[in-house]
């Protein structure tokens, strides 16, 4: 990403703030794995949307209208020794050249130097509660202050949110983030190919997982979005399954819930297979289910819809399925009102996705959903789970779990699937796997 979209974003977000006012976000921590053992840095997405520096121990301040500059970077100054055993840095001088800070100061120098920026400000933006250490000390600069006012020095007299203002930011996409979320997502079903490709009966769910990792990074992306779920058989009927150590056996199914991400950007996709090459007829069943779900769920995928009603879509597709294969009885209404499909379906259709693979933004508007925009980007993933030990349902039912996830950009005039590029039509599935 070039500095030149950072930089847009920071002005974008200190008009929201406003003159008068300051803002405070600091960056992610290092996070120990074991002894003197770091598990690999992931900076807060927060932090990187508006700032594009890459490092721990920082905090970017931004005080709109300072004469000095308005955006100043406290970060770590540069150390020779630290580069030779860990890789170069910024330091003070790379914040202000390769990161376009107006300032920069040492992070050792944050309680000396920070207050200052405080006084005669009306709000501090600032994401309280996110890192206590950090509260307390933002508190105790506050304090400080208000203990100044006989010497005419008035203290910030309210704390607001920074989220509110970076995270609807961030739920409309810009073209260089969509440009992201694209190779994250080709990158992503590629693997998901090649997944279905090697993928035979006998092997372990964490040999197609390691399929999965090394076409991600063979194409240039190293981390994953989220861990990935491999679940052969009735695992797939635990949504968040991510133990991966079970073989493989022909007849079963394999859901595999995986993505890579880009530049902090992520893909999520969902496709569910037959080990064998071929799906049983009660799978096919419950597949295409699924598979029509989804359909009438990206129908509802267009400018000025509210964001429930693809849910509402995929409720009611999969209701009626399940009352046609008797999997449920009763009338249609009644079932969804009573939720009754909940047994067999019990998350929503998606969510929000980009820096975060369950990413940021409201969902509801003044208690009312809300209204699709271009720009928005999001997943949409039915599924059915029929639980092993569901004695309701005939037998050749259980320990079925079936999910197909796709990521969708908001357009002007209705959707784009950005992971068109895997197969999830049985024929296409069978075909492909067959074709070796």
């Amino acid at each position: 990403m070039k500095q030149s979209e950072f930089k847009k974003r920071r002005k974008q977000f200190m008009q929201r703030i406003g003159k008068g006012n300051i803002a405070l976000i600091s960056s992610a921590s290092t996070q120990i794995r074991n002894r003197d053992v770091d598990f690999p840095f992931r900076q807060d997405s927060d932090f990187y949307y508006l700032t594009g520096f890459n490092e721990p121990d920082a905090v970017a301040v931004f005080a709109p209208g300072r004469e000095q500059g308005e955006y100043v970077l406290f970060c770590r100054e540069f150390d020779e020794k630290k580069a030779l055993w860990e890789g170069a840095h910024a330091g003070l001088e790379g914040a202000t050249v390769h990161y376009e800070a107006d300032d920069a100061f040492p992070i050792d120098d944050l309680d000396d130097i920070l207050p200052g920026f405080l006084e005669n400000k009306t709000k501090i933006f600032y994401p309280l509660g996110r890192n206590l250490d950090f509260d307390q000390r933002l508190l105790a600069w506050i304090n400080h202050i208000r203990s100044q006012s006989r010497s005419g020095v008035v203290a910030p007299s309210e704390l607001v949110s920074l989220d509110s203002i970076v995270h609807e930011m961030r739920l409309f996409k810009s073209a260089n983030e969509l440009k992201l979320l694209r190779r994250a997502a080709t990158v992503s079903a590629n693997a998901h190919i090649r997944a279905m490709q090697v993928c035979k009966s006998g092997l372990y769910e964490y040999q197609i997982e390691a399929e999965l990792i090394h076409s991600f990074m063979s194409n240039g992306l190293r981390s994953v979005a989220y861990p990935s779920i491999v679940a052969g058989g009735s695992n797939a009927c635990t949504l968040h399954y991510t133990e991966n150590k079970a073989k493989l056996k022909s007849g079963d199914l394999l859901l595999i819930d995986a993505g890579a991400e880009c530049d902090h950007y992520a893909a999520d996709i969902t496709r569910t297979f037959p080990v064998s090459g071929r799906f049983s007829e009660p799978q096919k069943q419950l597949y295409q289910l699924v598979l029509d779900a989804q359909s009438a769920a990206l129908e509802q995928i267009k400018p000025g819809l509210p964001w429930n009603q693809a849910h509402d879509a995929s409720v009611e597709v999969l209701t009626k399925g399940l009352i046609d294969l008797g999997l449920l009885k009763g009338k249609l209404k009644k079932l969804i009102k009573d939720e009754k499909y909940k047994l067999f379906y019990m998350h929503r259709i998606g969510h929000w996705l980009g820096m975060d693979v369950h990413d940021v933004g409201a969902y509801k508007v003044n208690d009312a959903w809300r209204l699709l925009e271009p720009g928005m980007v999001l997943t949409v993933e039915p599924g059915l789970y029929i639980p092993v030990d569901c004695k309701t349902v005939d037998e050749k039912w259980r320990g079925i779990g079936i999910r197909i996830e796709d990521d969708v950009l908001v357009t002007a005039d209705g959707y784009e699937v950005l992971t068109d590029g895997v197969p999830k039509s049985i024929v296409e599935i069978e075909a492909l796997m067959q074709a070796l």
